[in-house]
């Protein structure tokens, strides 16, 4: 296609000369394709940009799901934990109220004690008649202020009753928690004490007695005790309070009539669970 190109001078007279002269428009459809292509770069360019966009919101959306999932789960165990904790306490309380229930009643005659050991448990007792030495007991690994020792268990014989009454009568220290001389704790072969009624563990698991140490136990095990005596015994026991005789050992100190560490425990659950929502709505916020 032909053109007419005008062409515009100044000359150095003050004269304007425009000169004409033929030329060719040349084909437009090359400038609509070089269009056309910075109208595609552009908007391939805005494409990418909002993928990119859109891939970044997607991945902290997708960051705040993960997180919030996370810190609402901690919280909701946390919460469980601290309630748990509460609940514990609540047994404790009620532990202490039938320790002090029974520990300040008055004492009762052995004889007396009831013979349900649910009723029996804790009750004071007097205990009257005649060590058995022969066939004590130890009960190994036995700790006292952070030194590893044993407990004595000594039977009891009573006047005119077959059934030997076992007795804990105290605290000997070991080095290996295991082995101890037990003759030279004797305190004499009557005894006249008093201590509190304790009952035999129902739930195992229960230790096989060693064959070299066959009356020494991690537990008492009362149907396995049963086999060691040449007579029968009774479905409780009794830990002495009272001061030992001179050659015996220190007696069990009763445990102490306290609420325990529940409630701290409660209270610290119950913080991680503020922290974790706190800190999930403070990382929302920023994000």
């Amino acid at each position: 296609m032909r053109r007419i190109v005008l062409i515009t001078r100044i000359v150095p007279s003050g004269v304007t000369v425009r000169i004409t002269g033929p030329g060719f428009l040349g084909n437009s459809r090359s400038g609509c394709h070089h269009r056309e292509s910075e109208l595609y770069a552009e908007t391939n360019k805005k494409a990418k940009i909002t993928a990119c966009l859109t891939s970044d919101i997607s991945y902290v959306n997708l960051k705040k799901w993960i997180l919030s999932f996370l810190a609402i789960s901690f919280a909701a165990v946390s919460v469980s934990l601290g309630f748990w904790q509460l609940r514990r306490l609540a047994e404790r309380r009620r532990a202490n109220e039938l320790l002090v229930s029974r520990r300040f009643a008055g004492e009762v005659p052995l004889d007396s004690v009831p013979s349900d050991t649910a009723k029996a448990h804790f009750r004071r007792a007097r205990v009257r008649g005649t060590y058995d030495y022969r066939n004590e007991i130890v009960l190994t690994l036995r700790g006292r202020d952070g030194s590893p020792g044993v407990n004595l268990i000594t039977p009891i014989r009573r006047t005119g009753n077959d059934t030997a009454v076992l007795v804990n009568r105290g605290w000997i220290y070991s080095p290996d928690g295991m082995t101890v001389e037990t003759k030279r704790w004797l305190e004499g072969d009557s005894v006249d004490a008093n201590g509190f009624v304790e009952v035999f563990p129902t739930q195992g698991p229960f230790d096989k007695p060693s064959t070299t140490r066959p009356r020494s136990m991690r537990r008492l095990d009362r149907s396995a005790l049963a086999k060691l005596f040449p007579y029968p015994i009774a479905n409780y026991y009794v830990v002495l309070t009272d001061s030992a005789r001179s050659g015996g050992p220190p007696r069990i100190e009763p445990a102490p009539l306290d609420e325990g560490p529940h409630r701290d425990y409660a209270i610290q659950w119950f913080s991680f669970a503020a922290i974790s929502i706190g800190g999930l709505v403070i990382f929302l916020r920023r994000t």
